[in-house]
């Protein structure tokens, strides 16, 4: 681990963390605490996704529904107007919109081939703003001289690592450059997140290999084709699905490349001091 007991952690003159969980587990909130109390730097890598990596997909896709629009597209087409997504670190809305949900077509639902296209463009992204970390860090010191540093994952990483791999690229390079934590969640919590989820489904990013076992067997269980899937009802059940799938990639990566801190104890934190104790009681004491 980057840091080997909870003194070296304490003493650090430059603290860096990379907090990993199921998106709704406190990671960003904690973040703007850490950023609001002066010396952290917040790198957001859904942010970085949107803004670096899927801004102009995204642009493009809200220009396209435009073009639709006779008075819009006249305007587009004259360079009267401008579209741009409005994407910041607590409202990136425009990713998962841009991502989108497969179905009927009729109800907003995307071509299976289209879905799989915007997914592939996700993970190729996701992939580059995780490695890009080092590189922010040292642009977070030379830059703006920050001490610290919080790297405030997706809750997709897990989908793109091998945490059984000693050599899995992404998890070697954010191990090298900060202590891995993973906000760890309860059965309470899992039922809590479903609940939200099925009041408010939102587009998510898939490993390869789930969407399509995860697609395959809906189809079968639901016997639908393609275009007949409502899309909300697909990403409700295929959701509940990727909890289950990505708890022991989780705990893995926990166990094998960082610590375990409770979701429960993490929402207590209110201020830097507080995320600097629950982080020195999960490392080994001194």
């Amino acid at each position: 681990m980057f840091y080997s007991s909870a003194r070296e952690w304490r003493d650090a003159e430059q603290k860096r963390v990379v907090l990993f969980a199921m998106s709704g587990l406190g990671k960003t909130h904690v973040s703007n605490i850490l950023r609001d109390a002066g010396g952290w730097f917040h790198y957001s890598i859904d942010y970085r996704i949107g803004t670096r990596y899927m801004g102009e997909y995204i642009a493009d896709n809200a220009k396209r529904h435009a073009m639709q629009v006779p008075f819009l597209r006249k305007l587009l087409l004259t360079d009267s107007i401008y579209i741009g997504s409005n994407i910041s670190f607590n409202n990136l809305e425009p990713v998962s919109t841009y991502l989108g949900k497969p179905g009927d077509p009729s109800k907003g639902g995307l071509a299976m081939d289209q879905y799989r296209l915007r997914q592939s463009q996700f993970e190729g992204a996701e992939r580059q703003a995780l490695l890009e970390t080092e590189y922010f860090i040292n642009r977070a010191q030379d830059l703006y001289g920050y001490p610290h540093f919080v790297c405030d994952t997706g809750g997709s990483i897990c989908e793109w690592v091998d945490p059984e791999d000693r050599d899995d690229p992404i998890l070697t390079a954010l191990s090298e450059q900060a202590l891995m934590v993973w906000i760890r969640g309860t059965e309470d919590h899992t039922e809590e997140l479903v609940r939200r989820f099925d009041s408010a489904p939102k587009p998510m990013a898939y490993g390869t290999d789930f969407l399509e076992s995860a697609w395959a067997r809906y189809l079968t269980e639901t016997v639908q084709t393609e275009t007949e899937v409502d899309p909300d009802a697909f990403i409700r059940w295929a959701y509940a699905q990727a909890l289950a799938h990505r708890q022991p990639l989780y705990a893995a990566m926990a166990e094998n490349w960082g610590i375990t801190i409770d979701a429960s104890d993490m929402a207590q934190v209110r201020r830097e001091a507080d995320f600097i104790d629950l982080i020195a009681k999960a490392l080994p004491a001194d």
